[in-house]
């Protein structure tokens, strides 16, 4: 049986992933001993906040075809499923589950891998994109992807300044 999403399903994962990373960006902040480090993890962390919102409200502007179940789910196993994929994906601010930020890396060094790990996030979301049909809000999915584009923007933006 081959497993589809809708927009709906897609946007949940999508909340959940910005949710982890403004987590792990605030938590980072407080570990930071460098003031600029420190600052720049609680723009990322403000950053990630924000996208949760416009997730939010994206999702919640979906219509209800967007919405609508695309396979047969008794046992709500999709939702289970791609809560499982959030969690093993990692999420942004963090190149993987290993990755652990000790305040003592660079400004390059951090927003290296914060950029590794937002470019994982275009890479998944835009495979997540071919499960998703028209009906169902491919548009919508698409729009995930230019979020995160934009805050690639914003990265390259800090590094350029760097050098």
């Amino acid at each position: 049986m081959s497993i589809t999403f809708n927009a709906d399903e897609i946007f949940e994962m999508a909340e959940e992933i910005e949710r982890n990373g403004a987590k792990f960006y605030s938590q980072a902040a407080e570990k930071a001993t460098d003031a600029d480090i420190k600052e720049f993890f609680k723009a990322m962390a403000g950053m990630e906040e924000g996208h949760l919102a416009v997730f939010s409200e994206m999702r919640k502007e979906l219509a209800e075809a967007e919405k609508a179940e695309n396979v047969y789910d008794p046992e709500n196993e999709a939702v289970l499923y791609l809560q499982a994929m959030a969690d093993a994906r990692g999420f942004e601010g963090k190149a993987s589950k290993t990755v652990k930020f000790t305040g003592g890396e660079s400004m390059s060094e951090v927003i290296e891998a914060a950029l590794n790990a937002e470019k994982e996030s275009v890479v998944f979301y835009y495979g997540l994109k071919s499960l998703v049909s028209d009906g169902a809000g491919k548009d919508k999915v698409e729009n995930i992807i230019l979020e995160e584009l934009g805050h690639i923007r914003t990265l390259l933006s800090y590094l350029q300044k760097l050098n």
